[in-house]
């Protein structure tokens, strides 16, 4: 199950090219089979939507929650993707600190044709979580 994060009314996620996706489940706190508390993932998801207000490609880069990416062992996780581009997936991400990296890193990506985030560009939070870079659907 995925929830939109609508961060601005005047751009819908089904008009964007690019989306943000953020696993709201991760670095959770389970006992007896249920999630306790706020999870790492929404704390960090909470971040981005704050910082992504007075971000200049909020209308072109939604937000998109998830409720899990199946990188449990990996949290915090979120990915890049867009059409005709890599998709990339990041984790091992710190719930603080690390939501401005994530998006200026995700205004990196928005600028490349081919979406290629070299390491050696890439915000320090970036360089050493990425999980997966998968190649574009073929047009």
């Amino acid at each position: 199950m995925t929830t939109t994060v609508n961060i601005s009314p005047t751009s819908p996620l089904s008009g964007a090219d690019h989306t943000l996706f953020v696993c709201k489940t991760c670095a959770s706190v389970w006992q007896d089979g249920k999630r306790l508390g706020e999870s790492g993932g929404q704390k960090l998801l909470h971040q981005l939507q704050q910082l992504a207000q007075d971000w200049d490609l909020r209308d072109e880069f939604p937000i998109q929650e998830v409720e899990c990416m199946s990188a449990c062992n990996r949290s915090c996780v979120v990915a890049f993707a867009a059409k005709g581009k890599l998709t990339y997936l990041f984790g091992d991400l710190a719930v603080d600190g690390s939501a401005s990296a994530v998006l200026e890193c995700a205004s990196q990506y928005y600028v490349k044709a081919d979406g290629l985030l070299p390491w050696s560009e890439r915000p320090k939070a970036l360089k050493k979580g990425i999980l997966a870079k998968i190649p574009p659907l073929s047009q």
